[in-house]
């Protein structure tokens, strides 16, 4: 396999240095994706034409939430999936119908991405800080979704039983904030893309940060076996997805200050871009920008932490590790 990739690499060199992008020499490819910024490279990739350089035709496909994508992906549904890795995915994984291939977001100290809030009522009630949610009501999206493991991580950081924690799975980012508003739980898990608008409005109230609280491996690229059958594909993906990464990470990650990006002639480029697919205003964005990798690096050991925290949990099924879920041939392991 690894003979391959080299050979669909050379290709893509020699077909790019040609500078010749006609309609009839692209590949066709479908991404699930969320609306979100830990997926800021993809969208700077499609709309600055990244991938139509590699020499794709991409079609983005828009998700409410994580899990829906790996199934998705595992179907055929779409090619590649990006986005947050959750108990369901590496089921899928497990039983050899994914492959993760690449590293997208991560949960990091600086970089405002998923948060913790809670709602009025809980607040005034004496819910202040992440470690108060022990016994407390708490919406995520999903079972075993990566809301639901960075609870878990809390309830080990803080001493907590997760057990504690009443989890109220709603299936979708909007399902949730609405809980959250509507005072049917107490707390949530959401992006600060979708709590914003409940703290600009205040229907809710911040409690802190996942990144801060708990680090990890949030996100990652991941595909089928039949896709990864087209080498030549993979390649060009995530030769797109790299050059992207590196000018998100040097333009926009690079000048964040307390958590916010500086809007100027560098970055705004950039920032318009992912404001124009996470429907959200320039000005939300620049506090909603998650750490990525400039070479799209995956950290394995963190996989391997979460495939055995979650298997501990009964989340997940026992039998495989991290590196049987790995494409080796494509991912930089961290």
């Amino acid at each position: 396999m690894k003979g391959w990739a080299r050979l669909a690499l050379a290709g893509l060199l020699v077909w790019a240095a040609s500078g010749i992008a006609r309609a009839d020499d692209l590949l066709k490819a479908k991404i699930g994706v969320l609306r979100l910024s830990s997926s800021a490279p993809v969208f700077i990739a499609q709309d600055k034409g990244y991938f139509r350089d590699a020499g794709l035709d991409v079609e983005l496909k828009f998700f409410d939430a994580a899990q829906p994508i790996a199934v998705a992906t595992a179907s055929g549904d779409v090619d590649f999936g990006i986005t947050a890795v959750t108990a369901g995915l590496y089921n899928l994984a497990g039983k050899g119908t994914l492959k993760v291939i690449g590293g997208m977001s991560r949960e990091k100290a600086g970089y405002p991405l998923i948060g913790y809030f809670a709602s009025n009522n809980a607040y005034a009630a004496g819910l202040k800080t992440p470690k108060d949610l022990a016994g407390k009501r708490v919406a995520v999206t999903q079972v075993g979704s990566s809301f639901h493991y960075s609870l878990g991580l809390l309830a080990d950081k803080y001493g907590f039983k997760l057990s504690d924690v009443k989890i109220v799975p709603l299936q979708s980012l909007s399902n949730a904030a609405a809980a959250l508003k509507g005072e049917t739980v107490d707390a949530a898990l959401l992006p600060v893309s979708t709590a914003r608008t409940l703290m600009d409005s205040n229907g809710a109230k911040f409690l802190g940060w996942v990144g801060d609280e708990t680090p990890w491996q949030l996100g990652a690229i991941f595909a089928s076996p039949k896709t990864l059958t087209n080498p030549q594909l993979v390649t060009r993906l995530l030769t797109a997805l790299t050059r992207a990464d590196h000018e998100y990470h040097d333009v926009i990650l690079t000048a964040i200050k307390d958590g916010v990006a500086p809007v100027n002639e560098k970055t705004k480029p950039l920032l318009e871009i992912i404001a124009k697919y996470t429907n959200l205003p320039v000005a939300q964005v620049v506090g909603n920008c998650a750490y990525i990798d400039p070479d799209g690096k995956l950290d394995v050991k963190n996989l391997e932490n979460q495939i055995k925290w979650l298997q501990g949990q009964g989340f997940v099924d026992k039998g495989f590790d991290a590196n049987a879920i790995i494409a080796k041939d494509y991912v930089k392991a961290d």
